[in-house]
């Protein structure tokens, strides 16, 4: 029995990093098509952005099944069970995150006025960065049992908060000082939309860090401050 589940675990956690590499592998090509300024996204990158994405999809659905599956039948440990559950609530977060760079890459094309997202181009630039390395530090803090990277993403969250909520007040800022058109206001509509993805993505990031912690030390921490 201890073979079969050690097997089975080992086999979950094999499966995670793969699901885990190729939403990291979606973020880098957000981020790419972010720092590069460019406004449209080639049929080609889209293409592997969805094929992707189904990948995604079909990953988080056998891996949950997979891991239900050995809780209820290996009978796990303590230590066990916090690691497939903190692993189970991971997969949900990872397959939001993927969901959100597609709606990304749609919401890039849809910028009609290409001066306005110049002028916002190093605060997109700087978020995207930033909330990639956030959800890089929360799954090496799952899978390194590292809590101080967990607490540096959660803590890095409201850096994402603070900088969504400057993007709309300049925007709105820009709107009333403008001489009102169906372009700029299309474009600001769509970059709020854009920036709410990438604050997303850090906000799933400080759930998968709180998991981690979950799994490491065994307190839920959700809707608590951080102690350290």
């Amino acid at each position: 029995m201890t073979i079969k589940k050690d097997e089975a675990i080992q086999s979950i956690l094999d499966d995670f990093e793969k699901l885990a590499n190729i939403v990291l592998e979606q973020l880098d090509f957000m981020e790419q098509i972010i720092t590069s300024g460019d406004l449209t996204v080639s049929d080609e990158v889209l293409t592997f952005l969805v094929k992707n994405e189904s990948d995604i999809n079909k990953m988080e659905v056998k891996l949950s099944d997979k891991i239900v599956n050995t809780i209820v039948l290996q009978n796990p440990v303590a230590s066990e069970l916090r690691k497939l559950m903190s692993c189970y609530r991971i997969l949900i977060n990872l397959e939001r995150i993927g969901d959100r760079v597609i709606n990304f890459s749609n919401f890039i094309k849809k910028i009609k006025d290409p001066d306005l997202y110049n002028s916002f181009h190093e605060v997109f630039t700087n978020t995207a960065i930033h909330s990639v390395e956030m959800v890089r530090k929360s799954l090496w803090a799952f899978s390194n049992d590292d809590r101080e990277l967990a607490i540096w993403t959660i803590k890095n969250d409201d850096i994402m908060d603070e900088v969504n909520g400057k993007l709309l007040k300049k925007l709105v800022k820009k709107a009333n000082n403008a001489e009102t058109n169906k372009n700029l206001l299309t474009s600001m509509i769509t970059m709020k939309e854009m920036m709410s993805n990438i604050e997303r993505i850090g906000d799933y990031a400080t759930n998968i860090a709180e998991a981690a912690i979950y799994s490491i030390e065994g307190k839920d921490i959700r809707h608590h401050n951080i102690e350290e």
